[in-house]
Formats: structure tokens, sequence, C-alpha cells
């Protein structure tokens, strides 16, 4: 045996002991808060579906168990009778389709809950995926969570009722419009597929007028035409009801001149908020614009934007981004679009994306009082409307 082996041998016994008293402090002290709150701890995972949801606990730190499948109203049952035997519960589930309704009820029964971002699961050597493993990997996450491993779980911001609802219906509106593209598509395939060619918007009546005065729109397809240019029609008178109330969403507060009242409404209640981001990282990475990186060793590079944040504000974003540049061309994020010197489509965009970013964290600076707008180089269009109109002149003798 080596020296090292030998001083290896002889230091392992002192260090088992000292992991040991460790260990027994830590359950020692965990008891101690257990019989100090007098509660038991049960941490649940919670895999919700539309119909029921499955269901992972762990009871005082020890082995996860899965209870089964339970749907909504024996699920009620079964938390209501963990809570009548003193269990001090803590739970999560992904956030989806099925909304935060479920989160209001369980914080409404003194249940500390947690709406995660989703993750992928199902990752390893077996690549299986069922309920339950999701149900047993939150569990495990939430754990690690809770012991102070905050990247084991992305906490969604939980919206208020009134903020869901405008939310909702700003997605109803982005809904309809989707609806309106699907009807003229439809339309203009059925045209493409017999050969005939139309400009601009079909369905209109200008467009409308020469398909009926074209010989080659048999009677067949006037009637799939027509049905087609009925719901386009219906779709677009709703969609501007839909629009001016979504506009009437946006804040008094002024705004940048080149964002429209509806990117601001938009904004408002898909951020969520802009005073719940503690910094710029937060901000730009809910936006979804921040790059790929790929580096090791002090060498890499960065790929494409990773877009893991909300859909509609990156769009809302980039959108207004080609507007400032026309509105606004001394806004310094913009001033390279706006002078046209890029040529390239593919570094137009990438430029856009760029600025977009950088615009998102100057609105949440201008929200929260950190910069104003004179120190940005961004036109409020309140102090267009405070402009003085100059003095016409004087008419001459």
């Amino acid at each position: 045996m080596s020296r090292q082996q030998a001083a290896l041998a002889a230091k392992l016994p002192a260090l088992m002991k000292n992991k040991q008293i460790e260990i027994r402090r830590e359950n020692g002290s965990d008891q101690a808060r257990v019989e100090q709150d007098g509660k038991r701890v049960l941490k649940l995972g919670l895999d919700l579906h539309y119909r029921q949801v499955t269901v992972a606990l762990q009871e005082d730190g020890g082995q996860i168990k899965v209870a089964g499948k339970m749907s909504h109203e024996v699920f009620a049952g079964w938390i209501g009778k963990k809570l009548s035997q003193g269990w001090s519960i803590s739970s999560c589930y992904e956030a989806g389709a099925s909304g935060y309704w479920l989160h209001r009820e369980l914080a409404a029964l003194g249940i500390d809950n947690l709406v995660v971002a989703p993750q992928p699961m199902g990752r390893g050597a077996k690549k299986q995926k069922t309920d339950k493993r999701d149900s047993v990997q939150l569990v495990d996450c939430l754990d690690r969570y809770l012991r102070g491993q905050k990247k084991a779980l992305s906490p969604v911001t939980v919206p208020s009722l009134e903020g869901e609802q405008q939310r909702a219906l700003i997605r109803y509106h982005r809904q309809i419009m989707a609806d309106r593209g699907r009807y003229q598509a439809r339309g203009k395939s059925l045209l493409c597929a017999q050969g005939i060619q139309v400009s601009g918007k079909w369905w209109q009546v200008r467009g409308w007028i020469t398909l009926n005065s074209d010989g080659r729109c048999q009677d067949w397809m006037r009637e799939q035409l027509k049905a087609w240019r009925e719901k386009i029609l219906s779709t677009e008178a709703q969609q501007q009801g839909l629009r001016q109330q979504v506009q009437a969403l946006a804040p008094t507060t002024s705004r940048p001149k080149g964002m429209g009242s509806y990117s601001a409404a938009v904004l408002e209640y898909e951020m969520k908020g802009w005073h719940r981001f503690h910094n710029r990282r937060q901000v730009s990475s809910y936006t979804g614009l921040c790059p790929g990186v790929h580096l090791s060793d002090g060498r890499g590079k960065e790929g494409a934007i990773n877009r893991c944040g909300n859909r509609m504000v990156r769009w809302t974003l980039v959108e207004m981004i080609w507007r400032l540049a026309k509105w606004q061309p001394d806004y310094q994020p913009v001033r390279l679009l706006a002078q046209g010197l890029i040529k390239s489509s593919r570094a137009k965009k990438r430029l856009a994306v760029k600025a977009a970013r950088c615009f998102a964290i100057d609105l949440w600076r201008l929200q929260t009082g950190q910069t104003t707008a004179q120190k940005l180089g961004l036109v409020l269009q309140q102090d267009l409307e405070n402009k003085t109109p100059p003095a016409a002149p004087a008419a001459s003798v």
C-alpha cells in the first residue's frame, strides 16, 4: 500500500464519522422542525389533464410513491382528507391548457402550490414517458427546489382573474384572425387547383366580381367559394369589434411613437406586469429572443434564438421594431435598419431580433422608472401632443 492510500485509509473513518454526525444533525433539525410546526410535510407532483390528475407523493422526505389517477372530484376529497390529518402540503403541476383554476383552489385551501414551466421528460435510456413517471419526476424536482436548488423548477407567474380574462380576450382575437387566414387560403387553394390565378384578396368586392365573370369558374366552385367568402366576411366583422375592445385595454400612460394601443395592450397583459421583473435578463428571457449559446473551454458560438418565452410577446416586439425604424429612426437599436445600409434580408432579420430584445428591456426600464425616454432617445406620443404648432407667418401689408 502506498503512502497516499495509507493516508486515505486513515482519514476515511474520520470522514465517515463526521458525515454520520452531519446526517444525524440534519435529521434532528428536520425532526425538530416537524415537532415545532406540529405538522408532517407532504409533497405532491400533479400531472394534470382535462378529466383526471395523476398524483405522486413524498411523505416527510421519504420514498416517492404513486397515489394513482383520480378524477377532479375524487382528488378534491383526497386532498381534504390529507388536510384533516394534519399534513402540511406543497405541490406543483405544469402550466398548460388546464390553466390556473386548480392553483387557485389549492391556494384557497392553504396549500403551497407552484405552477411550473413545462420541461421535457422521459429522456432516459429507456425512452419511456407516462403520467406516473411525469408525476414522480415532478415530486423529485419539487423536493430539490424546496431544498434550495432553484434551477430544479421554473415557477411561472399566475395572473389575476382580471388579467387572465383580458389576456383571453387578446388571444381570442388572434384566433379569429387565424381563422380568417385559413378561410382565405382554402378559397385560394380551390382556385389554384383549377388553374385560376387571383391577385389580391379574392373575397373582396372587386375580386369577387372578377371571379364571377371568369368563364373557368364553374357553378360548383362558386358554391364553395361563396361559403368561404361568407365565413371570411363574418370573421372580418367580428375581429374588428374585438380589436376595438383590445385597444381599449391599453394603459393610459404615454408610449413611444410607433407603438400602437393594440401592441401596448398585448404587452401589458402577456408580460403580466412589468414590475414583476427584477433585472434585464429576466425580461429578455421571457421574450424568448435570447440567442442559443454553445460554449466550452472559452470557445464556441451563438446560434438561433431559443424561443423559450412568450410567443405572442416575441411576435409583437419584432413587429413594433419595423414600425420604430420608420417613425423613430434615431433610436439606437433601429438606426441601422432605418438607414437602409444593410441589404441582406437575413442580416435585417437578425438586427430586428436584436433590436426587439433591446426595446423590451428599454420598455421595462421606462415602466419601472429607471430611466427616461430622453435618455433612451425615444419620442413619446404625449410629447408630440404637447408640442404647440408653429405660429403662422404674419400677412404682408
